[in-house]
């Protein structure tokens, strides 16, 4: 964690934006991680109108029917529904149970951690304090015990991966708002008589939104991987609607019969995550001064 924080990084001028941008620009690795991001949010976005077949309509007839079937290009479920539609209808509530808690975590967490490296004293030791207790358990361990005592659901789920995801970015802005704090034009501001909100607002916030975001990016593949694993134990998303978690709960049963389409619900969750993986890495290199 502390290898995201580079001291170098807080002095950034707009030639530096320019810099990181281009760096992206010419990165192909970078470029085809987008690319995949980008198709996926238009299957969120458009999917219901891009599936060729209804996601809900089942037919006993149609049942497991395999990959290349006549009306089932990707064949059919337990149900007899068509898995091209689901799988592309199934990004929306997919990406949506894997981005918004990382998004609310980002929030919630950026603004404690600026709050505790700023103040310090006995209320970083408060915030921390109270962190590192959530942070001592196995993300999987506390996503599971939360949404096992709270009950399941999206909006439980989704409270209990935001949760899990808080702990680490909280620490991140505390160490690189710590950083930031002690530079010369902090505590020039600070003789100038400015207040700490106008402070923390135009000098330490835009300092310390480049390393908390890009470490938050990182975390979108493992709410993926989390959110699915949560609708996979009954814990998340319920039937029928379509998530990728669910599918492959419901479809392990004909992983016998039709192990192929049982597994594309799996491949469509690694794909994603790798792909917000490649795209997170490259976040990093891109803002690295030293790179």
């Amino acid at each position: 964690m502390t290898a995201l924080v580079n001291p170098n990084l807080y002095e950034r001028s707009p030639g530096y934006w320019r810099n990181a941008a281009s760096k992206l620009m010419r990165d192909p690795v970078a470029i085809g991680a987008g690319m995949i991001v980008f198709g996926l949010l238009v299957l969120a976005v458009f999917g219901p109108w891009i599936a060729p077949s209804d996601p809900y309509q089942s037919s006993m007839l149609g049942r497991l029917k395999g990959i290349g079937s006549p009306n089932y290009p990707l064949g059919s479920d337990e149900l007899g529904r068509d898995m091209l539609s689901r799988l592309i209808v199934g990004a929306r509530l997919s990406l949506f149970m894997g981005l918004t808690p990382v998004l609310c975590a980002f929030f919630v967490g950026t603004a404690l951690g600026l709050l505790a490296g700023y103040a310090g004293g006995w209320i970083n030791s408060s915030i921390m304090r109270t962190v590192d207790v959530l942070y001592a358990f196995p993300s999987v361990l506390l996503a599971i015990a939360l949404s096992g005592a709270l009950g399941a659901g999206i909006f439980n789920a989704l409270l209990s991966l935001t949760i899990v995801f808080t702990p680490p970015i909280v620490r991140v802005a505390e160490s690189v708002t710590t950083q930031v704090r002690s530079r010369d034009f902090v505590e020039a501001a600070r003789a100038s008589g400015a207040g700490a909100f106008t402070i923390v607002r135009v000098h330490v916030l835009g300092n310390v939104l480049g390393p908390i975001f890009v470490y938050a990016t990182s975390l979108i593949a493992v709410s993926m991987i989390l959110a699915s694993g949560l609708s996979f134990l009954g814990l998340g998303v319920r039937p029928p609607e379509p998530e990728w978690g669910l599918m492959l709960n419901t479809l392990r049963t004909a992983i016998y019969s039709q192990p192929w389409v049982a597994a594309l619900p799996g491949l469509m969750i690694f794909i994603t995550s790798i792909a917000f993986n490649l795209l997170s890495d490259s976040l990093r290199s891109a803002m690295d001064v030293k790179g």
